[in-house]
This record gives structure tokens, C-alpha cells and sequence, in this order.
């Protein structure tokens, strides 16, 4: 080493220690500069419906993508933290407790959060969105084991049923015992969240579970339950949506209208590819992906759609109805409640048309051409679906031809997934090896193959037409190319 070497190397150190606390002593201003705001987000990831709302925006980052294009927010940092809950009332608990500022849950849960904080003094929530419906109210259910002897609601008279107690699942209950001249007292019921439901039915411990979306579809799909009632029956449109605590809505509009195009561009993905969607939503939400399509593909249970129609502020104020004969929610004003400006301002900085949106009804249906039979998909709603395992999903034109392409994938030696078929009398997607069959041989094209999803329904119509009623195996068999 040469003369001086170290002397030159700890002046070396010491100029390098004095530049890195120049740069940092540089930094302290801009970090204390720069705003920090934490945001919770309340979420229901396992409700397939909400997906777009929560768990597709946080893994595709589409909020934070949001977010960096406002020049307003370049030296606020948002620390969002996205909290996950199975129903709507914890939720709400959140949102008073100011520790969620989002939040989104099921047609009852939410009219019971605007009310709620209506009867506070503290601040308000507002609905700003819906996320997806069924006009009908599909997707809320009940289900008995599969070896259960009941097939209606009304078997379950003085029988053991749970719910989740204030879910939308819990409304439509109400409202179906009501439509019959039930009371609560005519049932066993108790309050169980949809994974102590699930592990009730499966164990026999109870004779039925009502619940919410995806459950009395998932049950089945796992094949221990049956579901014996659709919330379409209600003909009451059940939808989820969005609600934000106005005080920051007020204090961060930018924050909301962002996070709404965020969920507006989560809706295009699943829209986009609803297969890749299924399948990613199953690895984010453990929700098999063949239960999620069922819900969000083509032709699903649900509708993506953001804008808030006046049916659906309508309904809200129906179900305050039932709601507030059997005691169990306060005063509540649903125009007040409903605020549609951030979306508004998302729509018109996206140059999309929200008045024209407001009056749409339509979801993205089934189409193409029938690759067995022959012809174009001209009746969405009376097509089907054939999954390979492993493979792609082909559609087809009627009950018919799909059955008679998955006996003819099975003689090939492919394994199906799953096949879908749609109910004749409420026209939503069902699974086709859970439904029943009105079967009429000698029909037009050599048979008639008409799906159900209840039992009562294919006897009805089977009874109408001088057909029998069949299961997956006898429909399989009769049906042909």
C-alpha cells in the first residue's frame, strides 16, 4: 500500500457519509410534504357478485392506476387497506367506526347501513354504485342436504333453517315467508354465516340454509346440498352495490370517482375473457371457477353494471317495507341516500353515455354458432354450455343439442367439467346435471328436453305438455343429435 493510501481512503469515507446525509436530510421535507391517507375498503371476496368491486381491482392494481392520473394526488400517498368480510353487517360496523370509508354488501344489508347512519348524527353514507344484479332477484337461495325429502319452502314449515342474519339472503327469506303467510316463529331459525351453514347442512344439523351469492350454487356444485328455492321466485330485483362514508366522498371526490372507473374497467375484464376471469377469481377467491361463470360468464345470474336505475331505489324502498313491519330497521329516506354524481363523473370522463346505460337491462349473452346441430344461437336463453375439463367452452343451441354433445365428448373419451342449461320458467343459468327434466319423446326434432331447476316447475310443465319428469341420466338419453 502506498504512502497516504489510508489518509485518501478515510477522506473518501467521510466524503461519501457527508453527501449520503446531505441526500437524506434532502428527502425528510419531501416525505413530510406528502400526504398520507389511509382508505379501508370493506370487501366480500367469496360473494361472486362483489368481485368486481373488490379483489379484481386490488389484484390488477386498477385503483392505484387510477389514482397516479390525477395530478391533484401526485404527493399523496393513499394507503389502501382492503379488509374482507363474508356479509354486509360487518361491514356497516366498519364504515361507523370510521374504519372503512368504502364498503360494499347486498340490497338489505345496505338499506340497513343508509339507514343507520341516517339516524346518527355523525355523518351520512351514500350509495354511489350498483355492482351487479339479477332484476329478478336470482342468486339469493335455499338448500337442503341432497338426500333431504324436502323440495319447497313450505316443507320446511317447523323445520331447523339458518341464515345469516341482515344479509340480503335473510331479506329474501322474509319476503318469501311473507308471500306465504309465514311467520319467523313457523320455523327453527337461527343466524349462521355461510361457512357454518355450509358445515351445518353438510353435517345434517340442520334441514336448510338460506344464503347469498354463490352459495346456493356453490353448495350443489360440491355436491352435498340441493337448492329447493330461488330468490327469483320473489320476482323482488336483488342486486350489490357501493356505499362511501360522505365526509371523505366530500373531502376526496377524485378518490371516488377513481376507484369507480377502477370498477368499471374490472367489469370489461371479466366481460372481456370470462373464462380467464373464472379462473383467476378461483385461484383469488377459492370459488370454483365453473360457479363463478355460472354467475359473471355469458348469459350469467348477474348483471355488471354500475348505473343505479330507479327499479332499484325502488326496491330498496319495498324492502324497507318488509323490513320495517317486522320491526327490524328505522326511518329510512332512499332518495336521500342515493347519490349518482361520482359516477356521473366517471361516465362523462370516460366519454360513456350514463342516461343511456340507466336504461339498459341487457347483459352480455351466449351467441356464435352451434358446432353439433348446426345454425346460429339465435335464443340465448334457451342454449347451453359444454366445459371440457382441461379445455374450452363450446355453446349450443338448445337443451338438446347440448346434451347430445356431451354424450358425444364422453364417447370420445373427453371428461366433462361442466354443462349448462337454462331454467324455462325463471330463464337463469343451471347447472345441467343438477336440473330436472320435463321430457316429451316424439317432439319437434324427435324429442322435447326442457330444463328446471326445481321440481315442481318440470312437473308443471311436464303435466302440461303429457310428458315425465327425468333427471341428468334420463335427459342424456334421450337426447339427440
Amino acid at each position: 500500500m502506498k504512502p497516504g493510501t489510508d489518509t485518501r481512503n478515510a477522506a473518501l469515507r467521510g466524503l461519501i457519509n457527508v453527501t449520503s446525509a446531505m441526500v437524506l436530510a434532502c428527502a425528510i421535507p419531501l416525505t413530510a410534504w406528502a400526504d398520507v391517507v389511509t382508505v379501508g375498503i370493506g370487501t366480500q371476496n367469496t360473494t361472486t357478485n362483489t368481485v368486481t368491486g373488490g379483489v379484481v381491482i386490488k389484484e390488477l392494481g386498477l385503483l392505484d392506476k387510477e389514482l397516479a392520473k390525477i395530478p391533484k394526488y401526485k404527493n399523496t400517498q393513499f394507503k389502501i387497506e382492503w379488509q374482507n368480510f363474508t356479509s354486509g353487517p360487518p361491514v356497516t360496523n366498519g364504515m361507523v367506526a370510521n374504519t372503512l370509508q368504502i364498503g360494499m354488501m347486498g340490497d338489505y344489508p345496505l338499506l340497513v347501513n343508509g339507514a343507520t347512519f341516517q339516524a346518527s348524527n355523525e355523518t351520512r353514507s351514500r350509495l354511489i354504485a350498483i355492482i351487479a344484479y339479477n332484476a329478478d332477484g336470482a342468486g339469493n337461495g335455499i338448500v337442503v342436504h341432497k338426500d333431504s325429502p324436502y323440495y319447497d319452502l313450505m316443507d320446511l314449515k317447523g323445520k331447523k333453517v339458518s341464515v345469516p342474519f341482515g344479509s340480503a339472503a335473510h331479506g329474501m327469506l322474509l319476503k318469501a315467508m311473507e308471500d306465504r303467510g309465514l311467520k319467523p316463529e313457523d320455523f327453527e331459525l337461527s343466524s349462521q354465516s355461510p361457512e357454518v351453514g355450509t358445515s351445518s347442512l353438510q353435517e345434517k344439523r340442520i334441514d336448510g340454509h338460506a344464503d347469498f351469492v354463490p352459495f346456493a350454487e356453490l353448495l350443489p356444485y360440491r355436491g352435498f346440498a340441493r337448492k329447493i328455492f330461488d330468490g327469483a321466485e320473489t320476482r323482488v330485483p336483488t342486486f350489490h352495490g357501493v356505499v362511501v362514508r360522505e365526509d371523505f366522498a366530500k373531502k376526496y371526490p377524485e378518490f371516488v370517482v377513481a376507484y369507480l372507473k377502477a370498477l368499471m374497467e374490472a367489469n370489461n375484464w371479466v366481460r372481456k375473457n370470462p373464462v380467464q376471469a373464472a379462473e383467476k377469481i378461483e385461484q383469488w377467491t377459492r370459488v370454483e371457477k365453473e360457479v363463478v361463470y355460472m354467475f359473471l360468464g355469458p348469459g350469467g345470474i348477474h348483471t355488471l353494471d354500475p348505473t343505479i336505475k330507479p327499479r332499484w331505489v325502488q326496491t330498496v324502498k319495498y324492502d324497507h317495507g318488509v323490513l320495517k313491519r317486522m320491526g327490524r330497521v328505522k326511518d329510512f329516506d332512499a332518495d336521500a341516500w342515493v347519490d349518482e354524481s361520482y359516477l356521473k363523473q366517471a361516465f362523462a370522463d370516460l366519454k360513456l353515455d350514463y342516461d343511456k346505460q340507466k336504461l339498459s337491462q341487457s347483459n352480455y349473452e351466449i351467441s356464435g354458432k352451434d358446432p353439433l346441430c348446426g345454425g346460429d344461437i339465435l335464443n340465448p336463453r334457451q342454449a347451453g354450455e359444454v366445459w371440457i375439463e382441461g379445455g374450452a367452452i363450446t355453446a349450443y343451441k338448445s337443451a338438446n343439442c347440448t346434451l347430445a354433445a356431451i354424450k358425444k365428448a364422453e364417447s370420445a373419451g373427453k371428461k366433462i367439467g361442466v354443462a349448462y342449461v337454462y331454467d324455462q320458467s325463471m330463464r337463469i343459468k343451471v347447472f345441467a346435471d343438477k336440473a330436472y327434466y320435463a321430457l316429451k319423446v316424439g317432439g319437434k326434432g324427435g324429442a322435447d328436453i326442457t330444463p328446471f331447476l326445481l321440481k315442481k316447475d318440470a312437473e308443471a310443465y311436464a303435466a302440461k305438455v303429457g310428458g315425465k319428469v327425468g333427471l341428468y341420466p334420463d335427459a342424456l338419453a334421450l337426447a339427440e343429435k
